[in-house]
């Protein structure tokens, strides 16, 4: 089993950036895929990015593609989610998660083994 402490979120004001970090422990960390998933008020929980657990393949939601970049460093044995030009409608309880089931990598929330705590991130207009 793997523990996952997410970190890095805040307030900020549209336009500006952050970075989510995920730390992960209790499990070799590069046998796992790594997915960002988000949960605004009133809403289900989403889809965000995914990366391999080599971090050599990356998949993005559309609604943030271009502006949200997904990396792991696998000797710190922490996933990083970095938010540029980020939007009102960004805000939401950020979560990471692992799958350590072997697959490439998946956007599906429910093959997903063990989740963090999530961290709150507040976009201002």
């Amino acid at each position: 089993q793997v523990q996952l402490v997410e970190s890095g979120g805040g307030l900020v004001q549209a336009g500006g950036s952050l970075r989510l970090s995920c730390a992960a422990s209790g499990r070799t960390f590069s046998s796992c895929v790594m997915g960002w998933f988000r949960q605004a008020p009133g809403k289900e929980r989403e889809f965000v990015s995914v990366i391999s657990r080599s971090g050599s393949i990356t998949y993005y939601a559309d609604s943030v593609k271009g502006r949200f970049t997904v990396s792991r460093d696998n000797t710190k044995n922490t996933v990083y989610l970095q938010m540029n030009s980020l939007k009102p409608e960004d805000t939401a309880v950020y979560y990471c998660a692992a799958n350590y089931g072997g697959i490439p990598v998946t956007m599906r929330e429910g093959r997903y083994d063990t989740w963090g705590q999530g961290t709150q991130v507040t976009v201002s207009s």
